[in-house]
Protein backbone atom coordinates (compact mmCIF):
# COMPACT_ATOMS: atom_id res chain seq x y z
CA UNK A 1 0.00 0.00 0.00
CA UNK A 2 1.47 3.53 -0.72
CA UNK A 3 0.74 4.67 2.75
CA UNK A 4 3.53 2.41 3.98
CA UNK A 5 5.81 4.87 2.45
CA UNK A 6 5.05 7.11 5.06
CA UNK A 7 5.13 5.04 7.86
CA UNK A 8 8.25 3.46 9.43
CA UNK A 9 9.25 -0.02 11.39
CA UNK A 10 9.24 0.38 15.56
CA UNK A 11 13.30 0.84 15.04
CA UNK A 12 13.12 3.70 13.30
CA UNK A 13 10.31 5.10 15.61
CA UNK A 14 12.62 3.91 18.32
CA UNK A 15 15.57 5.81 16.50
CA UNK A 16 13.88 8.89 15.85
CA UNK A 17 13.16 9.15 19.70
CA UNK A 18 16.08 8.67 20.64
CA UNK A 19 16.90 11.78 18.67
CA UNK A 20 14.11 13.93 19.02
CA UNK A 21 13.08 13.43 22.27
CA UNK A 22 16.37 15.13 24.24
CA UNK A 23 16.15 18.28 21.33
CA UNK A 24 12.51 17.95 22.27
CA UNK A 25 12.92 18.72 26.06
CA UNK A 26 15.50 21.49 25.28
CA UNK A 27 13.40 23.28 23.06
CA UNK A 28 10.69 23.13 25.67
CA UNK A 29 13.01 24.32 28.42
CA UNK A 30 14.56 27.36 26.33
CA UNK A 31 10.27 28.22 25.75
CA UNK A 32 9.69 27.74 29.25
CA UNK A 33 11.90 30.59 30.09
CA UNK A 34 10.39 33.07 27.41
CA UNK A 35 7.02 31.72 29.01
CA UNK A 36 7.79 32.45 32.45
CA UNK A 37 9.34 35.56 31.35
CA UNK A 38 6.29 36.36 29.43
CA UNK A 39 4.23 35.39 32.51
CA UNK A 40 5.43 37.17 35.39
CA UNK A 41 5.85 40.37 33.48
CA UNK A 42 2.16 40.28 32.20
CA UNK A 43 1.27 40.09 35.59
CA UNK A 44 2.89 43.32 36.15
CA UNK A 45 1.08 45.45 33.44
CA UNK A 46 0.14 45.54 29.52
CA UNK A 47 3.11 48.19 28.88
CA UNK A 48 5.97 46.16 30.48
CA UNK A 49 4.45 43.16 28.50
CA UNK A 50 4.69 44.79 25.41
CA UNK A 51 8.25 46.24 25.51
CA UNK A 52 9.25 42.97 26.34
CA UNK A 53 7.56 41.36 23.53
CA UNK A 54 8.79 43.84 21.14
CA UNK A 55 12.98 43.39 22.36
CA UNK A 56 12.54 39.56 22.44
CA UNK A 57 11.18 39.95 18.75
CA UNK A 58 14.61 42.10 18.07
CA UNK A 59 16.44 39.67 19.74
CA UNK A 60 15.14 36.82 17.88
CA UNK A 61 16.64 37.90 14.68
CA UNK A 62 19.50 37.72 16.70
CA UNK A 63 19.14 34.23 17.65
CA UNK A 64 18.44 32.74 14.10
CA UNK A 65 21.49 34.59 13.20
CA UNK A 66 23.64 32.39 15.52
CA UNK A 67 21.15 29.45 13.91
CA UNK A 68 22.04 29.82 10.48
CA UNK A 69 25.90 30.64 11.11
CA UNK A 70 26.09 27.37 12.84
CA UNK A 71 23.67 25.43 10.65
CA UNK A 72 25.62 25.45 7.67
CA UNK A 73 29.01 24.26 9.32
CA UNK A 74 26.48 21.94 11.05
CA UNK A 75 25.78 20.23 7.74
CA UNK A 76 29.43 18.87 7.47
CA UNK A 77 29.42 18.21 11.06
CA UNK A 78 26.57 15.61 10.85
CA UNK A 79 28.22 13.99 7.91
CA UNK A 80 31.89 14.01 9.09
CA UNK A 81 30.29 12.29 12.24
CA UNK A 82 28.37 9.34 10.02
CA UNK A 83 32.09 9.06 8.29
CA UNK A 84 34.08 8.85 11.62
CA UNK A 85 35.77 11.78 10.53
CA UNK A 86 36.82 13.51 13.93
CA UNK A 87 39.45 15.76 12.42
CA UNK A 88 36.78 16.89 9.99
CA UNK A 89 33.94 17.70 13.23
CA UNK A 90 37.29 19.63 14.70
CA UNK A 91 37.82 21.96 11.98
CA UNK A 92 33.60 22.58 11.35
CA UNK A 93 33.45 23.41 15.48
CA UNK A 94 36.04 26.13 14.89
CA UNK A 95 34.94 28.07 11.61
CA UNK A 96 31.25 27.99 13.54
CA UNK A 97 32.61 29.81 16.63
CA UNK A 98 35.04 32.29 14.63
CA UNK A 99 31.73 32.95 12.49
CA UNK A 100 29.41 33.12 15.33
CA UNK A 101 31.63 35.63 17.27
CA UNK A 102 31.83 37.96 14.09
CA UNK A 103 28.05 37.81 13.98
CA UNK A 104 27.43 38.53 17.64
CA UNK A 105 30.07 41.76 17.85
CA UNK A 106 27.73 42.62 14.85
CA UNK A 107 24.71 42.46 16.29
CA UNK A 108 25.99 44.38 20.18
CA UNK A 109 27.14 47.34 17.72
CA UNK A 110 23.39 47.27 16.25
CA UNK A 111 21.44 46.52 19.36
CA UNK A 112 23.63 49.60 21.60
CA UNK A 113 23.63 52.10 18.78
CA UNK A 114 20.06 51.69 17.30
CA UNK A 115 18.05 50.32 19.81
CA UNK A 116 15.57 52.83 20.61
CA UNK A 117 15.05 53.54 16.85
CA UNK A 118 14.04 49.71 16.09
CA UNK A 119 11.66 49.50 19.07
CA UNK A 120 9.68 52.89 17.94
CA UNK A 121 8.95 51.06 14.76
CA UNK A 122 6.64 49.04 16.79
CA UNK A 123 4.89 51.57 18.61
CA UNK A 124 1.57 52.80 17.23
CA UNK A 125 -1.83 53.96 18.26
CA UNK A 126 -4.83 52.60 16.93
CA UNK A 127 -5.84 50.88 20.45
CA UNK A 128 -7.91 51.36 23.80
CA UNK A 129 -4.97 49.88 25.50
CA UNK A 130 -1.52 50.73 26.26
CA UNK A 131 0.81 54.20 26.76
CA UNK A 132 3.45 54.26 24.37
CA UNK A 133 6.00 56.16 26.15
CA UNK A 134 5.95 53.79 29.32
CA UNK A 135 6.37 50.81 26.76
CA UNK A 136 9.26 52.39 25.17
CA UNK A 137 10.94 53.07 28.73
CA UNK A 138 10.16 49.34 29.79
CA UNK A 139 11.84 48.31 26.49
CA UNK A 140 14.56 49.98 26.44
CA UNK A 141 15.41 48.64 30.22
CA UNK A 142 15.03 45.32 29.75
CA UNK A 143 16.97 45.09 26.16
CA UNK A 144 20.42 47.44 28.04
CA UNK A 145 20.50 44.66 30.20
CA UNK A 146 19.29 41.32 27.78
CA UNK A 147 22.72 41.96 25.62
CA UNK A 148 24.90 40.64 27.79
CA UNK A 149 23.13 37.60 27.96
CA UNK A 150 23.78 37.38 23.88
CA UNK A 151 27.43 36.06 24.60
CA UNK A 152 26.88 33.21 26.75
CA UNK A 153 23.83 32.20 23.89
CA UNK A 154 26.47 32.45 21.40
CA UNK A 155 28.62 30.00 23.04
CA UNK A 156 25.96 27.39 23.73
CA UNK A 157 24.80 27.12 20.88
CA UNK A 158 28.19 26.63 19.13
CA UNK A 159 28.88 24.03 21.59
CA UNK A 160 25.22 22.54 21.68
CA UNK A 161 24.93 22.62 17.90
CA UNK A 162 27.62 20.35 17.80
CA UNK A 163 27.13 18.14 20.41
CA UNK A 164 23.81 17.33 18.89
CA UNK A 165 25.26 17.03 15.29
CA UNK A 166 27.57 14.13 16.87
CA UNK A 167 24.75 12.48 18.03
CA UNK A 168 24.75 13.84 22.15
CA UNK A 169 21.59 15.11 22.84
CA UNK A 170 21.46 14.70 26.03
CA UNK A 171 23.66 16.78 28.14
CA UNK A 172 22.53 20.10 26.62
CA UNK A 173 18.68 19.00 27.76
CA UNK A 174 20.35 19.00 30.84
CA UNK A 175 22.42 21.89 30.98
CA UNK A 176 18.86 23.75 29.73
CA UNK A 177 17.32 22.07 32.82
CA UNK A 178 20.04 23.80 35.32
CA UNK A 179 19.27 26.98 33.14
CA UNK A 180 15.79 26.94 33.99
CA UNK A 181 15.60 25.98 37.71
CA UNK A 182 17.79 29.09 38.01
CA UNK A 183 15.54 31.70 35.44
CA UNK A 184 12.84 30.53 37.79
CA UNK A 185 14.23 30.69 40.85
CA UNK A 186 15.48 34.78 39.87
CA UNK A 187 12.40 35.36 38.22
CA UNK A 188 10.03 35.03 40.89
CA UNK A 189 12.69 37.02 43.72
CA UNK A 190 13.61 40.00 41.16
CA UNK A 191 10.55 40.45 39.19
CA UNK A 192 8.21 40.79 42.32
CA UNK A 193 10.81 41.82 44.99
CA UNK A 194 10.76 38.43 46.98
CA UNK A 195 12.90 37.58 49.69
CA UNK A 196 14.26 40.89 51.01
CA UNK A 197 14.90 41.23 46.60
CA UNK A 198 13.88 45.00 45.45
CA UNK A 199 10.70 44.36 43.11
CA UNK A 200 12.70 44.89 39.63
CA UNK A 201 9.78 44.59 37.02
CA UNK A 202 11.45 44.14 33.42
CA UNK A 203 15.01 44.84 34.53
CA UNK A 204 14.50 41.43 37.04
CA UNK A 205 13.45 39.15 34.17
CA UNK A 206 16.35 40.25 32.14
CA UNK A 207 18.96 39.60 34.56
CA UNK A 208 17.06 35.98 35.68
CA UNK A 209 17.59 35.18 31.82
CA UNK A 210 21.10 35.82 31.55
CA UNK A 211 21.94 34.58 34.49
CA UNK A 212 20.62 31.21 33.21
CA UNK A 213 22.13 31.88 30.13
CA UNK A 214 25.84 32.12 31.97
CA UNK A 215 24.53 28.95 33.77
CA UNK A 216 23.68 27.16 31.01
CA UNK A 217 26.73 27.94 28.73
CA UNK A 218 29.08 26.95 31.90
CA UNK A 219 27.41 23.48 32.23
CA UNK A 220 27.49 22.52 28.89
CA UNK A 221 31.41 23.47 28.21
CA UNK A 222 32.61 21.56 31.42
CA UNK A 223 30.17 18.46 29.88
CA UNK A 224 32.31 18.49 26.92
CA UNK A 225 35.83 18.97 27.82
CA UNK A 226 35.33 16.19 30.83
CA UNK A 227 34.05 13.53 28.59
CA UNK A 228 36.81 14.06 25.36
CA UNK A 229 36.45 9.96 25.18
CA UNK A 230 32.56 11.22 23.77
CA UNK A 231 33.81 14.34 22.41
CA UNK A 232 36.42 13.31 20.27
CA UNK A 233 36.75 17.14 18.42
CA UNK A 234 36.85 18.23 21.59
CA UNK A 235 40.68 17.05 21.70
CA UNK A 236 43.13 19.79 20.91
CA UNK A 237 40.18 21.80 19.81
CA UNK A 238 42.33 25.12 20.61
CA UNK A 239 45.75 23.96 20.14
CA UNK A 240 45.59 25.40 16.39
CA UNK A 241 43.04 27.80 15.12
CA UNK A 242 43.50 26.22 11.94
CA UNK A 243 40.72 25.61 9.33
CA UNK A 244 41.78 23.99 6.18
CA UNK A 245 40.86 26.57 3.09
CA UNK A 246 38.71 24.08 1.25
CA UNK A 247 36.45 23.28 4.25
CA UNK A 248 36.30 26.97 4.44
CA UNK A 249 35.28 27.05 1.16
CA UNK A 250 32.75 24.40 1.01
CA UNK A 251 31.27 25.53 4.52
CA UNK A 252 30.48 29.30 2.76
CA UNK A 253 29.60 28.34 -0.58
CA UNK A 254 26.65 26.21 1.14
CA UNK A 255 26.37 27.88 4.58
CA UNK A 256 26.10 31.44 3.53
CA UNK A 257 22.65 31.29 2.01
CA UNK A 258 21.84 29.37 5.61
CA UNK A 259 23.00 32.02 7.39
CA UNK A 260 21.68 34.56 4.97
CA UNK A 261 18.34 32.78 4.96
CA UNK A 262 17.86 33.04 8.56
CA UNK A 263 18.44 36.25 9.05
CA UNK A 264 15.97 37.23 6.32
CA UNK A 265 13.69 34.61 7.43
CA UNK A 266 13.74 36.70 10.91
CA UNK A 267 13.83 39.75 9.88
CA UNK A 268 10.75 38.98 7.95
CA UNK A 269 9.11 37.85 11.28
CA UNK A 270 9.84 41.29 12.77
CA UNK A 271 8.56 43.03 10.15
CA UNK A 272 5.18 40.84 10.14
CA UNK A 273 4.78 41.92 13.58
CA UNK A 274 5.87 46.06 12.62
CA UNK A 275 3.16 45.65 10.09
CA UNK A 276 0.44 44.18 12.24
CA UNK A 277 1.31 46.76 15.09
CA UNK A 278 -0.05 49.48 12.68
CA UNK A 279 -3.29 48.78 14.65
CA UNK A 280 -2.37 49.79 17.64
CA UNK A 281 -0.59 48.51 20.83
CA UNK A 282 -2.96 45.81 22.10
CA UNK A 283 -2.21 44.19 18.94
CA UNK A 284 1.12 43.58 20.08
CA UNK A 285 0.28 42.81 23.13
CA UNK A 286 -2.14 40.08 22.08
CA UNK A 287 0.52 38.61 19.37
CA UNK A 288 2.89 37.81 22.47
CA UNK A 289 0.31 35.74 23.87
CA UNK A 290 -0.50 34.10 21.19
CA UNK A 291 2.74 33.47 20.01
CA UNK A 292 3.83 32.50 23.42
CA UNK A 293 1.27 29.79 23.91
CA UNK A 294 2.40 28.59 20.28
CA UNK A 295 5.74 28.43 20.88
CA UNK A 296 5.51 26.33 24.13
CA UNK A 297 3.69 23.76 22.15
CA UNK A 298 5.03 24.10 19.06
CA UNK A 299 8.61 21.98 20.43
CA UNK A 300 6.28 18.87 19.33
CA UNK A 301 7.03 19.54 15.94
CA UNK A 302 10.13 21.67 15.66
CA UNK A 303 12.21 18.88 17.69
CA UNK A 304 11.20 16.39 14.90
CA UNK A 305 12.72 19.00 12.39
CA UNK A 306 15.94 19.05 14.19
CA UNK A 307 15.43 15.44 14.50
CA UNK A 308 15.37 15.17 10.37
CA UNK A 309 18.70 16.88 10.01
CA UNK A 310 20.83 15.05 12.13
CA UNK A 311 19.42 11.90 10.98
CA UNK A 312 19.18 12.46 7.19
CA UNK A 313 22.70 13.84 7.83
CA UNK A 314 24.09 10.90 9.40
CA UNK A 315 22.31 8.86 6.32
CA UNK A 316 24.21 11.01 3.80
CA UNK A 317 27.34 10.78 5.37
CA UNK A 318 27.48 6.60 4.36
CA UNK A 319 26.28 7.85 1.45
CA UNK A 320 22.99 6.21 1.32
CA UNK A 321 20.53 8.63 -0.65
CA UNK A 322 17.59 6.30 -1.04
CA UNK A 323 17.12 5.67 2.42
CA UNK A 324 18.08 9.56 3.23
CA UNK A 325 14.63 9.54 0.93
CA UNK A 326 12.93 6.99 2.36
CA UNK A 327 13.48 8.67 5.61
CA UNK A 328 12.38 11.82 4.95
CA UNK A 329 9.38 10.78 3.65
CA UNK A 330 8.27 8.99 7.16
CA UNK A 331 9.75 11.99 9.28
CA UNK A 332 7.63 14.61 7.44
CA UNK A 333 4.77 12.19 7.93
CA UNK A 334 5.83 11.74 11.40
CA UNK A 335 6.18 16.14 11.91
CA UNK A 336 2.52 16.25 10.32
CA UNK A 337 0.60 14.39 13.01
CA UNK A 338 3.02 16.15 15.70
CA UNK A 339 1.47 19.45 14.01
CA UNK A 340 -2.03 18.21 14.52
CA UNK A 341 -1.64 17.14 18.40
CA UNK A 342 0.65 20.91 18.69
CA UNK A 343 -2.78 22.78 17.23
CA UNK A 344 -4.82 20.94 19.85
CA UNK A 345 -3.47 22.00 22.48
CA UNK A 346 -3.17 25.38 21.62
CA UNK A 347 -6.58 25.18 20.96
CA UNK A 348 -7.79 23.85 24.23
CA UNK A 349 -5.46 26.60 25.73
CA UNK A 350 -7.11 29.26 24.02
CA UNK A 351 -9.71 30.51 25.75
CA UNK A 352 -7.95 30.43 29.06
CA UNK A 353 -4.19 31.12 28.83
CA UNK A 354 -5.19 34.75 28.21
CA UNK A 355 -6.38 35.43 31.58
CA UNK A 356 -3.43 34.68 32.97
CA UNK A 357 -2.51 38.06 32.11
CA UNK A 358 -2.64 41.56 33.90
CA UNK A 359 -4.14 43.26 30.73
CA UNK A 360 -7.52 44.76 29.33
CA UNK A 361 -10.39 42.73 27.83
CA UNK A 362 -9.82 44.14 24.34
CA UNK A 363 -5.99 42.34 24.20
CA UNK A 364 -7.46 39.04 26.05
CA UNK A 365 -10.13 38.77 23.23
CA UNK A 366 -8.09 39.75 20.43
CA UNK A 367 -5.20 37.16 21.82
CA UNK A 368 -7.82 34.12 22.28
CA UNK A 369 -9.45 34.82 18.42
CA UNK A 370 -5.97 35.04 17.03
CA UNK A 371 -4.55 31.95 19.14
CA UNK A 372 -7.26 29.78 17.89
CA UNK A 373 -6.13 30.84 14.14
CA UNK A 374 -2.58 29.92 14.80
CA UNK A 375 -3.92 26.19 16.75
CA UNK A 376 -5.37 25.55 13.13
CA UNK A 377 -2.27 26.78 11.16
CA UNK A 378 -0.27 24.31 13.34
CA UNK A 379 -0.17 21.12 10.61
CA UNK A 380 0.62 23.48 7.98
CA UNK A 381 3.24 24.73 9.84
CA UNK A 382 4.73 21.65 11.00
CA UNK A 383 4.84 20.11 7.24
CA UNK A 384 6.37 23.36 6.19
CA UNK A 385 9.23 23.51 8.82
CA UNK A 386 9.96 19.45 8.14
CA UNK A 387 10.58 20.04 4.55
CA UNK A 388 12.83 22.86 5.32
CA UNK A 389 14.90 20.83 7.69
CA UNK A 390 14.91 17.87 4.79
CA UNK A 391 16.10 20.05 2.00
CA UNK A 392 18.94 21.37 4.55
CA UNK A 393 19.99 18.47 5.01
CA UNK A 394 21.80 17.62 1.62
CA UNK A 395 23.06 21.24 1.41
CA UNK A 396 20.56 22.71 -0.84
CA UNK A 397 21.05 25.90 0.74
CA UNK A 398 19.77 27.91 -2.49
CA UNK A 399 16.59 26.11 -2.54
CA UNK A 400 15.78 26.44 1.06
CA UNK A 401 16.78 30.54 0.72
CA UNK A 402 14.53 30.81 -1.93
CA UNK A 403 11.75 28.26 -0.32
CA UNK A 404 11.88 30.07 3.09
CA UNK A 405 12.85 33.76 3.22
CA UNK A 406 12.33 34.50 -0.11
CA UNK A 407 8.87 33.63 -0.08
CA UNK A 408 8.43 35.37 3.76
CA UNK A 409 9.34 38.33 2.17
CA UNK A 410 7.95 38.69 -1.42
CA UNK A 411 4.48 36.82 -0.02
CA UNK A 412 3.77 36.72 3.56
CA UNK A 413 5.46 40.21 4.32
CA UNK A 414 4.17 42.16 1.03
CA UNK A 415 0.60 40.76 1.86
CA UNK A 416 0.54 41.68 5.67
CA UNK A 417 1.99 45.27 4.85
CA UNK A 418 -0.47 45.73 1.89
CA UNK A 419 -3.74 44.54 4.28
CA UNK A 420 -2.86 46.35 7.56
CA UNK A 421 -1.74 49.60 5.85
CA UNK A 422 -4.76 49.92 3.08
CA UNK A 423 -7.26 47.97 4.19
CA UNK A 424 -9.78 48.38 6.62
CA UNK A 425 -10.26 44.69 7.12
CA UNK A 426 -10.32 43.75 10.69
CA UNK A 427 -6.37 42.89 12.43
CA UNK A 428 -7.79 39.22 12.43
CA UNK A 429 -8.77 39.02 9.05
CA UNK A 430 -5.74 39.97 8.50
CA UNK A 431 -3.74 37.34 10.39
CA UNK A 432 -5.98 34.59 8.48
CA UNK A 433 -5.08 35.50 5.37
CA UNK A 434 -1.12 35.76 6.41
CA UNK A 435 -1.57 32.91 8.19
CA UNK A 436 -3.64 30.84 5.28
CA UNK A 437 -1.64 32.22 2.27
CA UNK A 438 1.08 29.49 3.31
CA UNK A 439 -0.76 26.78 1.98
CA UNK A 440 1.20 27.55 -1.47
CA UNK A 441 4.47 27.17 0.34
CA UNK A 442 3.09 23.73 1.61
CA UNK A 443 2.39 22.79 -2.37
CA UNK A 444 6.09 24.41 -3.44
CA UNK A 445 7.35 22.09 -0.24
CA UNK A 446 6.16 18.99 -1.82
CA UNK A 447 7.42 19.18 -5.18
CA UNK A 448 10.99 20.51 -4.26
CA UNK A 449 11.02 17.11 -1.31
CA UNK A 450 9.69 14.99 -4.10
CA UNK A 451 12.19 15.33 -6.52
CA UNK A 452 14.47 14.35 -4.45
CA UNK A 453 17.58 16.46 -5.71
CA UNK A 454 18.47 17.80 -2.20
CA UNK A 455 19.59 13.89 -1.35
CA UNK A 456 23.71 15.04 -1.31
CA UNK A 457 26.93 13.75 0.41
CA UNK A 458 28.57 17.07 0.97
CA UNK A 459 31.67 16.14 2.37
CA UNK A 460 32.53 13.26 -0.80
CA UNK A 461 34.71 15.65 -2.39
CA UNK A 462 36.18 17.51 0.67
CA UNK A 463 39.60 16.59 1.28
Amino acid sequence: MAINKFIGTRSFYKKLLAVMIPILVQNAITNFISLLDNIMVGQVGTEQMSGVSIVNQLIFVFNLCIFGTISGAGLFSAQFFGKGDHDGVRHTFRFKLYVSVAVLAVALTLFITCGEPLISLYLHEGSETGDLALTLKYAKQYLAIMLIGLVPFTITQTYAGTLREIGHTVPPMIAGIVGVAVNLSLNYVLIFGKLGAPALGVEGAAIATIASRFVECIAIIIWAHTHKSKCEFIRGVYRSLRVPLPLVRAITKKGFPLLLNETLWAAAQATLLQCYSVRGIAVVSALNITNTIFNTFSVLFLSVGSAIALMLGHILGTGDTEGAKDAARKMIAFSLVMGAVCGAFVAICAPFFPLIYNTSAEVRGLATSLTFVIAAAAPLHAYLNASYFTMRSGGKTLTVFMFDSVYAWVVNVLLAFVLANFTSLPILTVYICCQGIDILKGVLGTYLVARGQWAVDLTKKIN
